[in-house]
Formats: structure tokens, sequence, C-alpha cells
């Protein structure tokens, strides 16, 4: 895992998740595939292997740059600007 200027200027704790599930997926009548959290603001969105790439939206959407798996045992996170594991 690298290092990125991104991480390092997350808060510290953590963002509470806004939901449990990706909320988008639930609207359009898709179910996600792995879920991402957002850790800047906390949104919950499904990932890049989900139909609709929820999670990547809305780094597209935001700029908020990093985010974490949201699946149990996973604590990974995953940096959209420097395309890096931090």
């Amino acid at each position: 895992m690298t290092d990125c200027a991104h991480a390092s200027g997350l808060p510290d704790p953590e963002p509470a998740p806004l939901s449990e599930t990706c909320r988008e997926c639930l609207a359009a009548g898709s179910h996600p595939v792995q879920l991402r959290l957002c850790l800047v603001c906390g949104y919950v969105g499904c990932c890049d292997s989900s139909p609709y790439r929820h999670a990547t939206g809305h780094f597209h959407e935001t700029g908020h740059p990093v985010m974490r798996s949201f699946e149990p045992g996973a604590s990974w996170r995953w940096c959209f600007v420097d395309e890096v594991l931090v």
C-alpha cells in the first residue's frame, strides 16, 4: 500500500455511514456487488463490479478522493485521484 496526500487529509475519526447499503441501487431495483464508504462524507455506494458504479460516480460528482471497503472484515482504502491503495 502507498501513502498519498489525500489519505493524510481525511477526517479522524472517519465519518459515520449515511446508510447500510447503496441507496441508488435500491432505488434503481439493482443489487450492489460490494459496498464502498466515502471517507470524507460517509456516503455508501456500490463498487465498479456493480452495474451502476455509484462509488466511482460519487467521486466524480464530489471530488471526494478516498473510499474504503464497506464489507465485513475488509479495511483497505482506495484513492481515486492517485489510483492507489492507501
